[in-house]
């Protein structure tokens, strides 16, 4: 089983998405961590965007990134600039992947606009986290 782990700033939202997309569809292919450089607590709104789509991810954590199990990764996504930035240096053996998620964290509107956003960032990742697992499969991703 491959490890991933998913990295967005504040490991609240795009991040945790990702790792719960990656445990439904991976299952049996994928052991996936997310974390944070500046943790801040699971977001409610990626909790329900997540619930309509039948995943539940009300009792992952928001972590800080733990250097020695970054370390123990086959595969690193950064979900934003910011995290692929400031990442820390891994072992060149670990596949870097960078996926550009516009965070909906900080969407301001109505609530019909603002959850808009955030199924939108979840279908984004769930697509992503879908080719993932195919090249995986196929070998394109050791």
């Amino acid at each position: 089983m491959l490890k991933v782990m998913f990295l967005c700033t504040g490991n609240s939202c795009r991040s945790q998405m990702a790792e719960g997309l990656a445990r439904h569809y991976g299952k049996g292919l994928i052991e996936p961590f997310s974390a944070g450089l500046l943790p801040a607590g699971v977001h409610p709104r990626a909790v329900e965007v997540m619930k309509e789509v039948g995943i539940d991810i009300s009792k992952q954590t928001s972590d800080p990134i733990d250097r020695e199990l970054l370390c123990e990764m086959d595969i690193i996504v950064t979900l934003c600039g910011h995290a692929e930035a400031s990442c820390p240096s891994t072992p060149p053996e670990i596949k870097r992947l960078h996926w550009p998620i516009n965070d909906p964290v900080g969407t301001v509107g109505s609530e019909e606009k603002i959850m808009k956003e955030f199924r939108r960032a979840r279908d984004e990742i769930r697509e992503r986290v879908i080719q993932l697992i195919e090249d995986i499969k196929s070998g394109r991703i050791p």
